[in-house]
């Protein structure tokens, strides 16, 4: 398969993060979490290019134009993740054709290890498409509106949903404007897939491919960075 470019969206505030910046941008290992991120895509070998979502008003984004030798590209992203994940397809260069697999990753995933990538796209790219994920492993529980236990769900089938995903540009376009002009804000670009009547494949990927949200999140990442790869 042909290298294929990665749509990062970051043009979220990530509030949950807490701090003064935006958590995309705050440090994690003495730089900005977005930088790690990006590097980690860069260097892989099937990965052709980036391009990053920001936010209108942002101040604090690095212009670059490369990262380890891969173009970088920018674009302003809208209210809701969905808003901005589409965006960045419709900036993608023209010479990725709609046909043209691409990726969507989080910006708050620095540690997505490369081995997984490669799984992703070796076994994703043989059909429609699919995500990184994970099979539950924990025991799930329905709370009530007091958080008291009211019950215990079925784990079996049930997957946690990571990036990067992987579709095909113009169907994931397609997808996604579906769900806008139906009112429907979707979490990630495979429910959008699903909504239109596909099936993406679930590939399992790394548990340590965390999605920084909280504070306790940036040392843990920064202990991750070191070890995964």
């Amino acid at each position: 398969m042909d290298a294929l470019w990665c749509v990062i969206p970051a043009a979220g505030k990530g509030v949950r993060a807490g701090g003064d910046l935006p958590k995309q941008y705050q440090p994690v290992a003495g730089r900005p979490l977005l930088d790690h991120t990006l590097e980690r895509l860069a260097a892989h070998p099937l990965i052709a290019g980036l391009l990053v979502v920001i936010a209108a008003d942002d101040t604090h984004f690095t212009a670059i134009d490369q990262v380890n030798g891969k173009p970088l590209l920018t674009t302003v992203g809208g209210s809701e993740r969905s808003y901005s994940v589409l965006a960045g397809i419709d900036a993608l260069p023209s010479e990725v054709a709609a046909d043209a697999f691409v990726l969507v990753h989080d910006a708050a995933r620095p540690c997505v290890r490369a081995a997984d990538i490669t799984r992703l796209i070796t076994l994703a790219g043989q059909g429609e498409g699919g995500l990184l994920g994970a099979p539950l492993r924990d025991t799930l529980k329905r709370a009530d509106a007091n958080s008291h236990s009211a019950g215990t769900e079925p784990r079996d089938g049930r997957w946690r949903a990571f990036t990067p995903q992987m579709f095909r540009r113009a169907e994931l376009a397609r997808a996604l404007r579906l769900a806008a002009d139906a009112g429907i804000v979707v979490s990630d670009e495979a429910m959008a897939i699903e909504r239109a009547g596909g099936r993406p494949l679930l590939v399992e990927g790394s548990e340590d491919n965390i999605k920084v949200t909280t504070p306790a999140d940036f040392a843990l990442a920064e202990f991750l960075l070191g070890r995964t790869r």
